[in-house]
């Protein structure tokens, strides 16, 4: 299959589809199970990262594209480690006996798409490699409809699928939660790095009042809150449930932000 190359305005368009993702209501609790099952398997995900200089949550959300997070499979397609792959690609690992250990598949996987070559682990950066793991099927042949390999889950994502290799349905619509939308997840919850930001003095005023109407509040819904987080969702490298609840994440975007935390936050006086 033909590739698609890491353009600048392809980077642009990962960057605002990611920044605009929110997860819809009725697949979160799903998405909060699956990135806590990620978390809990870090340790596995590093070991077989580091080797690739690449961080670990990426090959976490392939893994729970391609297998569901069952160590007993493939990380190239979800075949079972007792055998080489049968399906697409087939025949892998090529060198070794059966039954495979996880760590020696992944690093087979990982290898044949040349990871180790690939330094760009931006946010955009890493969406291309993710997509292109999986094929440019959609991009090519089906533009108007986003990758559910990435947004399936997400508002950026509806319907239309390839049911099988090289069939397509405009009305199937896929069941797993995509890899971008575990990723927006992991962002919001703090563990994936993002960005520090230049502080916006025009704004820093209005935070700092001790009659702020928004203030630190990690456990109850504040009025404004969500249009708050909205709008700090709007910087790069920020990314915030829209819940309302002004907690910690929220109020470390204020300071990146503004350069203060949120009134009634402890760190506040510290």
């Amino acid at each position: 299959m033909a590739t698609v190359k890491l353009s600048g305005a392809l980077r642009t368009e990962y960057q605002e589809l990611f920044d605009a993702c929110q997860i819809r209501a009725q697949r979160a609790n799903e998405v909060e199970k699956l990135c806590s099952s990620l978390i809990g398997n870090k340790d596995r995900y590093m070991a077989v990262a580091k080797s690739f200089a690449m961080p670990w949550h990426i090959v976490a959300v392939i893994h729970n594209m391609e297998s569901s997070q069952n160590f007993n499979r493939h990380l190239h397609n979800g075949d079972p480690l007792t055998a080489r792959t049968r399906n697409v690609p087939a025949g892998r690992p090529k060198s070794g006996e059966p039954p495979f250990s996880w760590e020696a598949s992944a690093a087979d996987a990982l290898g044949m798409k040349k990871f180790e070559d690939w330094t760009d682990w931006t946010i955009p950066g890493s969406l291309y490699r993710i997509e292109g793991y999986n094929g440019w099927g959609y991009r090519l042949y089906h533009p108007d409809v986003k990758s559910p390999y990435l947004w399936s889950g997400s508002n950026q994502y509806s319907a239309g699928k390839y049911v099988s290799d090289g069939t397509w349905s405009a009305t199937a619509s896929s069941a797993q939660c995509g890899a971008a939308v575990l990723m927006r997840r992991l962002a919001e919850r703090g563990d994936v790095e993002t960005e520090s930001h230049v502080p916006n003095a025009a704004l820093m005023d209005a935070m700092k009042a001790k009659s702020a109407l928004l203030r630190y509040s990690p456990k109850t819904v504040t009025p404004g809150g969500e249009a708050l987080q909205r709008f700090l969702n709007q910087f790069p490298g920020i990314f915030l449930k829209l819940d309302g609840k002004l907690g910690k994440r929220t109020s470390d975007a204020c300071q990146h932000i503004f350069g203060n935390y949120l009134v009634g936050d402890p760190r506040e006086t510290s």
